[in-house]
């Protein structure tokens, strides 16, 4: 049997070849894009807990919103970092569930064919934010990732949360890895309270590393968080308190919302401002 090239046969195989070697188009400038909304509801109080979770290029937001519905650990979440998002993504799911939200894309990704970045979300107030670009681009598209910063009020605290996403195993070596984590420890030093949360694409170098800067690592039993990986986890500093009071967990049910799992953590009785 002879397969024919038609010219629709052509025109998807030059599309599918163009969205796997294009170069990505990053944001490089420091001070956006950059969205914003709110839509804060009065959370109940009580203990400040963590949420962070990849939600793949923002394809299931729908699925993502009935899932924080339903979770009871993520429908009670003060701070939501999110990470693979796009603009309109991040508004309707802030809308829906009552979140203020800052969000910076760090590039046009030619896969998801839409930008790609990171949000804080939070049920309080944002004080401030910027985004901070991280070294070393991907080696195939040369995409650089970003860290989204934002000095919140929630739970009682005053904080400075960090929504990250590091680049993939397969386009960095790990000395790079480890100097991206560098440069959000360094922008943190000022900050007092601080929440390091979000899709590191990596573990084992960068718990230790985050660990040694005197962050606690809340999310250390966190497995299979994408796939086999525990790539998703949450560090903080300055909360104050003991390891034996601090719960965390995976949701293994996403109900298909990503190919992540979301990760949650709570720090009871964190000491308040």
């Amino acid at each position: 049997m002879r397969l024919l090239a038609t010219p629709a046969t052509v025109a998807a195989l030059a599309a599918l070849l163009w969205a796997t070697l294009a170069p990505a188009h990053n944001y490089a400038a420091t001070g956006g894009p950059r969205y914003a909304g709110r839509f804060s509801r009065p959370a109940g109080g009580g203990p400040l807990r963590v949420v962070t979770f990849n939600l793949k290029f923002a394809r299931e937001v729908d699925r993502a919103i009935e899932l924080f519905r339903q979770d009871p650990e993520l429908s009670r979440a003060d701070v939501v970092a999110l990470q693979e998002m796009d603009a309109p993504g991040v508004e309707r799911l802030a809308r829906a569930l009552g979140y203020d939200y800052v969000y910076y894309p760090a590039a046009f990704h030619p896969t998801a064919g839409k930008d790609f970045g990171n949000a804080v979300l939070v049920r309080g107030r944002i004080l401030a934010d910027h985004k901070l670009m991280l070294p070393h681009p991907s080696r195939s598209r040369g995409l650089r990732r970003i860290a989204v910063a934002a000095d919140v009020e929630a739970a009682g605290q005053r904080l400075r949360v960090y929504s990250v996403h590091l680049e993939t195993p397969a386009e960095i070596w790990p000395w790079q890895r480890r100097e991206q984590v560098d440069a959000i420890l360094a922008d943190a030093r000022g900050a007092g309270k601080a929440v390091i949360a979000g899709d590191f694409n990596d573990r084992d170098v960068v718990g230790p590393l985050i660990e040694g800067a005197g962050y606690r690592w809340l999310s250390r039993d966190a497995r299979r968080t994408v796939g086999l990986f525990a790539w998703d986890h949450v560090f903080t500093r300055g909360l104050d308190q003991p390891p034996a009071a601090v719960r965390s967990g995976v949701v293994r049910d996403n109900r298909q919302a990503s190919d992540h799992r979301p990760v949650w953590a709570v720090v009871p009785g964190a000491r308040p401002l």
